[in-house]
């Protein structure tokens, strides 16, 4: 796995958001906070190159799911002094599906969840003038664990070159509190839900193995020979093969 100079690369964060802003326009940031570790990172990142007064959060919970994450994405905007909104999603998420779609499945169910808070986000940054900042990291992005026109909308990604495991390092770094650094990754779409569950493998595993794919180009032997199976190999090159639609723009014929 590479090793990043993560003082060097925090500063290059907040420089690339910066810029980005100013250069689009913004004063202002907006991102959906989850309490979970790359929001945080992102909204402690994004106060530093704006400005605690130009951050805004939003908190989106859906009420059969983990109140402690509302709690914990409290706790990260009252430590930055930052202003924040809390929209529960639950009627408009639940008025759909009671009246249309009773029998939708959980996965259905989740992927509504993440469009409706980005459509309050972006609804939220027209009206504080606001530039949508994501959330997601390269693991996420090229495994597909994301849904598309939901948590993968925004204007820029400022951890989307970043491995999962590299975001633990920079949360380290900027202290971030411990209880959210150590909670279970989970994209809080079903109780009980989280990320390594449904990719089918470890974010330590998954990195390392994307490292060898996408940065050393090392072919399946190769990595095999680093220590991997020939099932973990595959199955992440599968995910990134059926993922591939959701990294790229819409297309249309010349």
């Amino acid at each position: 796995m590479r090793k990043i100079n993560i003082a060097k690369e925090k500063n290059r964060i907040i420089s690339f958001i910066k810029n980005y802003v100013h250069n689009a326009g913004f004063k202002k940031g907006i991102i959906g906070l989850s309490g979970g570790l790359d929001s945080s990172v992102s909204a402690y990142l994004t106060a530093e190159a704006l400005g605690k007064e130009n951050v805004i959060v939003v908190i989106m919970p859906y009420k059969t799911l983990s109140s402690t994450n509302v709690e914990d994405a409290k706790l990260i905007a009252h430590n930055l002094s930052i202003k924040y909104y809390i929209c529960e999603i639950s009627p408009m998420v639940d008025s759909y599906f009671n009246l249309y779609e009773k029998d939708a499945n959980k996965l259905r169910r989740g992927n509504r969840m993440a469009r409706e808070r980005m459509c309050i986000l972006y609804d939220l940054s027209a009206k504080e003038s606001a530039l949508v900042i994501g959330t997601g990291n390269k693991t996420e992005i090229y495994l597909g664990y994301v849904t598309q026109f939901g948590d993968s909308a925004c204007a820029i990604e400022p951890l989307g070159h970043l491995y999962k495991t590299e975001v633990l390092e920079i949360a380290k770094f900027l202290n971030i509190p411990s209880k959210i650094i150590s909670k279970t990754p989970s994209a809080d779409l079903w109780q009980g839900q989280t990320d390594e569950d449904e990719l089918g493998i470890t974010y330590k595993i998954a990195d390392e193995i994307l490292y060898y794919i996408l940065d050393e180009k090392l072919s399946d032997e190769e990595i095999v020979q680093k220590g991997f199976s020939v099932d973990e190999v595959n199955h992440i090159k599968n995910l990134i093969k059926k993922s591939e639609f959701k990294r790229r723009m819409p297309l249309s014929l010349e």
